[in-house]
């Protein structure tokens, strides 16, 4: 029943899968370690090296600040990938100092016009694009395919609800030490 459940919400997220061509393909952060990308950050960079290398965005912008004791910025590890994967320097935009994915939205809005394309997880799309719409950017979303399990599907869903009842996006819930951005 679980899995029913889940492929009924990917179908519902099927139209962000719009052929278009954006102005920016936008990264959201996820964690790095010592220079490396995460597992999750790796999967939403690939999935943007893929739509770029399709012709499906013009540049690409990675976000993502780092933790205190980390050497390594989120978005600088990301660029870094993305350029070892051919990817031109001059199609990107790194932003480095966010720390929650509203603040990956607002820090990158000023440095990034048209239409834009958001890339993350699967369950965590649906609020990068309400975060992106409360913030006047023009975004469809492209969710990540992978197992996701039923308790990170909840806790988005929490955040929704949180931002839905008008609560502050850097309440509660901000923190980049949370498990899942």
């Amino acid at each position: 029943m679980g899995r029913v459940v889940l492929w009924l919400l990917l179908l519902a997220l099927l139209p962000a899968y719009a052929q278009e061509t954006y102005d920016w393909i936008v990264v959201l952060g996820a964690a790095q370690y010592g220079g490396r990308p995460s597992p999750a950050l790796e999967r939403r960079l690939q999935a943007a090296l893929h739509l770029f290398q399709e012709g499906r965005g013009r540049r690409i912008a990675v976000a993502g600040g780092k933790a205190p004791e980390d050497l390594y910025s989120e978005g600088e590890v990301g660029c870094r990938y993305l350029v070892a994967r051919g990817v031109p320097e001059e199609a990107l935009f790194c932003e480095t100092r966010s720390r929650s994915t509203y603040e990956n939205l607002l820090f990158l809005k000023p440095h990034l016009e048209g239409r834009l394309l958001l890339v993350t997880d699967a369950p965590h799309l649906p609020r990068a694009l309400f975060l992106a719409r409360l913030l006047g950017l023009e975004a469809e979303g492209y969710p990540v395919p992978g197992n996701y399990p039923l308790g990170y599907w909840a806790k988005e869903a929490l955040y929704r609800l949180w931002l839905y009842l008008g609560l502050r996006p850097q309440g509660v819930f901000s923190s980049r030490f949370n498990a899942s951005r």
